[in-house]
């Protein structure tokens, strides 16, 4: 954890929060999500747009694959450049060690032509992005008919989402020091529920193919008490599935009028032709 922020009190931006204990049992979580869900997913270009801890296509085998960053990072672009060894900013060591960014790019204006992806991976990229609605609208313009994009984000029904709620509503009421004031997830972000999303992706056009939801652990900070409460994992996934901190979302970009094209011949059948009697004129 950074030697910066106290144990109460979770860093700023969600780059640092991934280095606590809570971070990485979040990361642990989707990384194996996201594994299972790209990896029987086919075609030829695939983009993971945000979150650079996190190899979401790694288990996915389209012959293009590519990181981008949103414009945001634009100052991380020297430290993704930096040779390893070579001393960086405080808290943005980790930056380093990831796979080489392939673009930094306006999230809400991806520099793709119509119908150019086959895959897009968005993890916690719309809760920090300033307009969701038009980076959705980019995603659905850039997929190809039948695309896939793979969402995660905060559970704002959770009881992530209800202690960062709670602390929210201390920092309005200007209780700063009180405990009911202290944030547990990242500061930065407007956390969008599963079930604006599932509007969202349906007005424009998507087919959610699947959803699920993980992290049921209470909102605590320490590694110890993170490990004393696994057990919670698989009584929520049981008992209450949707209130999990995180949640996880797949879907399909149809397109009305367009469907796939199977092969262009088709095996015909000999065709028997009838017997001929054969005579002898003789």
């Amino acid at each position: 954890m950074n030697p910066k922020h106290s144990a109460d009190q979770p860093p700023a931006g969600l780059s640092s929060w991934l280095q606590t204990p809570p971070g990485q049992y979040l990361l642990g979580w989707e990384q194996t999500q996201f594994d299972l869900a790209v990896a029987d997913l086919f075609g030829y270009n695939a983009l993971q747009l945000g979150l650079s801890e996190l190899d979401a296509l790694r288990a996915n085998r389209m012959p293009h694959r590519w990181l981008a960053l949103p414009e945001e990072l634009a100052p991380l672009e020297p430290l993704l450049k930096t040779p390893p060894g070579a001393p960086m900013a405080d808290g943005l060591a980790q930056v380093a060690s990831l796979r080489r960014v392939a673009l930094i790019t306006d999230a809400a204006a991806l520099p793709f032509p119509a119908a150019s992806l086959d895959l897009l991976v968005l993890p916690h990229t719309l809760e920090l992005s300033a307009d969701p609605h038009q980076v959705l609208r980019e995603v659905e313009r850039v997929l190809v008919p039948e695309g896939r994009v793979v969402v995660s984000g905060f559970n704002p029904a959770s009881l992530w989402g209800l202690r960062q709620g709670r602390g929210r509503l201390g920092e309005r009421l200007g209780l700063a020091r009180a405990d009911t004031a202290r944030l547990y997830l990242p500061e930065a972000g407007d956390f969008i529920g599963p079930w604006r999303l599932r509007d969202w992706l349906q007005l424009l056009g998507f087919e959610v193919e699947s959803d699920r939801y993980g992290c049921y652990r209470p909102a605590v900070q320490t590694e110890k008490w993170l490990q004393r409460t696994a057990w919670m994992d698989p009584i929520g996934a049981r008992w209450w599935p949707i209130f999990g901190a995180v949640y996880f979302v797949v879907a399909v970009k149809r397109v009305r009028g367009v469907r796939l094209l199977g092969p262009a011949w088709k095996p015909r059948r000999a065709t028997a032709s009838a017997p001929v009697v054969a005579t002898n004129r003789h």
